[in-house]
């Protein structure tokens, strides 16, 4: 298998995408950085080192997460994994909202009780002289 021969390529086609296109976009904050870093080099020979070097960092990063995405290795893992994201049950928006409001329910009453038993606490300790307060 050649370094540009796709692997399998009608499988995993969004996994392989994404993960490219995140790949491609830390190549090019990489790329923007390494210009920023070379902005002292302001005339001849140095705008050409200040953009090009960054051109070609970009473009092996390219090249890189090509042939990332395309070894039979990781590209049989992404094909897995988008096969197994297509079997997930997503719940509804619907279920979701629902769910939502019992875990804000469930934690607002946690914290009433809780503040019950603590003014409880506060006032056994009070009675028997373990705190003082005020």
């Amino acid at each position: 298998m050649s370094m540009f021969e796709i692997y399998k390529p009608n499988q995993g086609t969004r996994v392989r995408w994404s993960t490219f296109l995140v790949g491609a976009a830390i190549g090019l904050a990489g790329a923007w950085w390494l210009s920023e870093q070379l902005s002292f080099l302001q005339s001849g020979w140095g705008v050409y080192l200040r953009y090009g070097l960054p051109v070609l960092l970009l473009g092996g990063v390219a090249l890189l997460m090509f042939w990332l995405v395309n070894r039979p290795s990781s590209a049989d893992f992404m094909i897995g994994t988008e096969g197994e994201m297509k079997k997930v049950a997503w719940s509804s928006r619907r279920e979701i909202v629902g769910s939502t409001k019992v875990v804000i329910f469930a934690t607002f009453a946690m914290a009433l009780l809780l503040f019950m038993v603590d003014i409880l606490f506060r006032a056994l300790f009070d009675a028997i002289d373990v705190l003082r307060i005020g």
